[in-house]
Order: C-alpha cells, then structure tokens, then sequence
C-alpha cells in the first residue's frame, strides 16, 4: 500500500541548492529551453541521477496551483471601477474566474473572494498577485486555498 505524500511550505531560500538547479532543470524542459534532460542537467550543473531521484519531489509552489482552482481574497476600496479593473487582471492573465463574491462594504472597504481556475495562467500566480496588489485602491490580495 503507497503512503500519501506529505508536504511541506518551505522558503526557498532554506533549501539545498540541488532543489533549485532541479527546478531551474524542469523549467528548461518544459519552455524548451533544454531538448533532453542530459542537455538540462548540465546546463544547470547536476546529474542525471539527481535530477531523477527529486524531479517528481521538488517543485514551485506556483507550479503546485497551476492547472487548478484557485481562491484569491482582495481588499477594495470602495470606490467606482476598482472591482472592474480587478477582473480584468485576471482576464488578461489567463485565469478563468469561477465565482466572485463580494462582502458589504464596511469603513469604506470590500472584501472580494474569488474563485479562479488557473490552467490557462500566463506567467506565474505570484505575477498576478504583483499585479493585483499594485491596483490603486486594492489594499491587500492573497491566496486563501489552491
């Protein structure tokens, strides 16, 4: 009987640096960047062997969330085209909203939660979260689940 894996959210930076050259090898294959996994391991500088033995272990967690359902939570100001602009951030980047629900406003702000699938994401989830946070007038935007 298979165990079920266990995870973890580590910061990057406390991890060995096998894990990053493993990743930065992975993303290589995938945007073509590498043709063969020898070409990618070398570039990057590890075997092949270790790049077997953690490929299926290690990953962004960007990576975790892609091609899944996505729950962001914004604050808003209350003001007019705020929310309007919000959206389309997500429809210029790719994600296919699901659902949107939106509290009262209380003291001049909204809290948003939106139900988002990312499949069809155009760069990574923390792009969108930069460019979410940079709207005026979005006090905060997080992922609540993924």
């Amino acid at each position: 009987m298979s165990k079920a894996p266990n995870y973890y959210i580590v910061d990057a930076e406390a991890l060995p640096e096998i894990f990053h050259k493993v990743v930065q090898a992975r993303r290589m294959l995938d945007t073509g960047e590498a043709e063969t996994v020898n070409q990618a391991v070398q570039l990057v500088g590890i075997s092949r062997s270790a790049f077997y033995k953690y490929k299926d272990a290690v990953r962004p967690f960007q990576d975790m969330l892609h091609g899944r359902i996505v729950t962001f939570q914004m604050m808003l100001k209350d003001e007019p085209g705020i929310l309007s602009h919000m959206l389309n951030l997500f429809a210029s980047s790719g994600a296919n909203i699901l659902t949107i629900n939106q509290g009262l406003p209380i003291n001049g702000c909204a809290v948003v939660t939106v139900n988002a699938e990312t499949s069809g994401l155009q760069g990574s989830l923390q792009d969108l979260l930069a460019k979410l946070n940079s709207v005026d007038g979005v006090l905060r935007s997080e992922v609540l689940a993924g």
